[in-house]
Formats: structure tokens, C-alpha cells, sequence
């Protein structure tokens, strides 16, 4: 458990795959709290891409240099675990007015249940597009994705470029 004086906030999600929206908005929320928790979920709803445990060790390549940021997967609730970790607030991403209609229900439910804040922090301009499940698909389909994920997260999706070099290689 944290020091009682330090800002704990988490960032929730799947992270399936990570792209660079996330990242923008882990780098941005670093530089608001004493330490940052991105919290990887388990949503036994969607079909995973990449494993708990690749989610995870990208996302700590991807945030090395942010010394106050540590990545951890959960199950469960996500209140639960901000409660665990002793975060005063949970942050989440906002896109479009969809993402905030859903966010704001889901907020008020998670004040309601834990007495936890939410913080809504807007989508970079250029990121306002991105979701993993488009990435997901466009992936799955042999689109290019590499504008949309680091450069270390497009080696792990399975594109039919990254087949064939697999294959080159024995793997």
C-alpha cells in the first residue's frame, strides 16, 4: 500500500492491443499523479489478440522511461482493485460524446458502489479514431495498422507481414 499522501490514480482497459492513444493519454496522466497504475482487465466478453502477460510486458516497454508508472493485471472489478492499490481516482479516455455517455453511467455507478472519482481526459486530435477493436479488426484482416500501435506492438499482431517473417525465421 501507498503512502497516504501520494496521488494514486489507475488507467483501466484491456489494452488489446495497446495503441498510441493509450500511450498519449498513460504519458499526459503520468505527469497529474504521484504514481500511475495502468490496470490491464480481463473481459471474458472479448476475444483476445495478444495474452494477458505480452499486454503487459509491452506496456512496460512502452512506459520505462516514466519512472512514477507501474502496469498490473487484474480480475474483477476494476473499483476493486483501484481500492486495493489505493488509488483516489480512476481515469478514463473520452473520444466522442458515445465514449462519454458510457464513461458518465459508468462513473456514477463506480462513485455510487466505491466513493471513487472518475477523471475524463479528451483524446489527443490525432487519436480520436483509435480503438483496439478497430485495430483488432483491421489486423485480423491484413490491413496496415502501423500508424495506429508502436512500432514495438506491431511485431506482436498477427499480420500476414509478420507471418511470413515468422515463418522465414523457423518460428
Amino acid at each position: 500500500m501507498a503512502a497516504s499522501n501520494q496521488r494514486i490514480a489507475v488507467f483501466p482497459g484491456t489494452f488489446d492491443p495497446i495503441h498510441l492513444g493509450h500511450v498519449d493519454l498513460i504519458k499526459r496522466s503520468a505527469a497529474l499523479f504521484d504514481r500511475l497504475v495502468v490496470g490491464i482487465g480481463e473481459n471474458p466478453e472479448k476475444s483476445a489478440m495478444l495474452t494477458l502477460p505480452q499486454r503487459k510486458a509491452l506496456i512496460e516497454k512502452l512506459t520505462a522511461a516514466l519512472g512514477n508508472v507501474s502496469v498490473e493485471i487484474y480480475r474483477g472489478l476494476t473499483v476493486t482493485f483501484a481500492q486495493r492499490i489505493g488509488a483516489g481516482v480512476i481515469l478514463r479516455g473520452i473520444r466522442h460524446v458515445g465514449d462519454l455517455d458510457f464513461e458518465m453511467r459508468m462513473a456514477v455507478t463506480n462513485r455510487s458502489a466505491s466513493g471513487l472519482d472518475t477523471l475524463f481526459i479528451m483524446a489527443a486530435p490525432q487519436h480520436l479514431f483509435l480503438s483496439s477493436s478497430l485495430i483488432k479488426q483491421i489486423a485480423a484482416g491484413g490491413g496496415d495498422v502501423a500508424a495506429m500501435v508502436p512500432p514495438e506492438v506491431l511485431k506482436h499482431l498477427p499480420l500476414p507481414a509478420n507471418k511470413k517473417r515468422r515463418q522465414g525465421r523457423g518460428a
